[in-house]
């Protein structure tokens, strides 16, 4: 378990500098995340080569294994946010009402995105499969 927490924080570490070495205008751990993406790949098409190459840890399933770990505890990760806000309870207080106006406004938006999305995708796949109808399950 060591050796994956050690491969997912190193992947965000290379991310983060990544991210601030070139400037790039993406955050750091979605550089890790498609860095580590990349990593799973390559471990998987190479499966005669992997267990050989890398330690048995991150060829066994331990990696997913902790992966889902750490999604099954993700709200703990939002602790340190919720007290940066309680901590500038004066920025809140000052921009409050036009703070929430943009959660909504997004949040609504993005629901939105999704359902359009879902959508038009579905349409597309029952194009695709001639003789079925949209929204029927095959």
């Amino acid at each position: 378990m060591i050796l994956c927490l050690t491969l997912i924080l190193l992947a965000q570490l290379i991310g983060e500098v990544l991210a601030r070495a070139t400037d790039l205008p993406v955050p750091g751990p979605l550089i890790g995340l498609a860095l580590l993406l990349l990593f799973l790949v390559l471990r998987d098409r190479a499966p005669r080569l992997a267990p050989r190459v890398l330690p048995p840890a991150l060829v066994d399933g331990r990696l997913e294994g902790t992966g889902k770990g750490l999604l099954a505890n993700l709200s703990l990760m939002f602790v340190p946010a919720g007290a940066g806000i309680i901590g500038r309870l004066d920025v809140l207080e000052a921009h409050g009402v036009a703070l929430a106006v943009i959660v909504l406004v997004s949040t609504l938006s993005t629901l939105a995105a999704t359902a359009l999305t879902f959508v038009a995708v579905s349409r597309w796949l029952a194009k695709a499969k001639p003789g079925t109808k949209p929204g029927a399950a095959s």
